[in-house]
């Protein structure tokens, strides 16, 4: 029985890190181009932007990239939202059919927990652009004089707050269901007491 307690206790903490995870940035992105003429330099911001999951989906939709953001609405938020109200509603549910049920469901569509972890991947893919540098010198020629253009850009991404909340949740989540499960699959106390004859 304590094992149930600690479990539901397990998801309710990873569905508190679950909210800031999906609200506060994911990560900072920013890239900058600059220029050098004949000992001139001009720099111009590109791109400074941080994007949370919520951001991430919401920028998606706007460019009408429509399956890469319902994918990740329904793996990143619509099934753990359902999964911890399940989780919920099993926990009051106590030791009945529909408790084993939901939980036995809830542990199924645990391995879609694989697509918060993918979702995480991705970010870190962009993540890995980290101090990104391309360079080009081009020449150019004007009124028979040679002009020395150097052009490079720069790629910084950052982690922010809402990757680490939303790492925490994943396991945390993982582990509360699994140890709520595995309080149905222990025998009882009744259980354990042998017949008498």
């Amino acid at each position: 029985m304590l094992k149930k307690h600690i479990g539901f206790a397990i998801n309710l903490l990873a569905l508190c890190l679950f909210v800031p995870g999906i609200m506060l940035p994911m990560f900072a992105l920013k890239m900058e181009m600059s220029a050098d003429v004949s000992g001139n330099s001009l720099s111009s911001q590109l791109v400074d932007k941080e994007l949370s999951l919520l951001t991430t989906i919401q920028e998606l939709f706007q460019d009408e990239r429509i399956l890469v953001a319902l994918l990740i609405l329904i793996f990143s938020i619509c099934i753990p939202v359902i999964k911890t109200l399940l989780v919920t509603i099993a926990y009051w549910k106590k030791e009945t059919v529909i408790e084993n049920n939901i939980i036995k469901f809830v542990a199924s569509i645990g391995k879609w927990s694989m697509a918060d972890v993918f979702v995480i991947a991705v970010f870190l893919a962009v993540l890995s652009t980290n101090h990104a540098e391309t360079s080009d010198v081009k020449q150019l020629m004007l009124f028979a004089f040679k002009i020395n253009i150097h052009i490079s850009s720069e790629t910084l991404s950052m982690v922010g707050q809402g990757f680490y909340y939303f790492t925490a949740y994943c396991l945390l989540s993982l582990v509360g269901t699994h140890i709520y499960q595995s309080s149905l699959n222990a025998p009882t106390a009744k259980e354990i007491t042998p017949s008498k004859v």
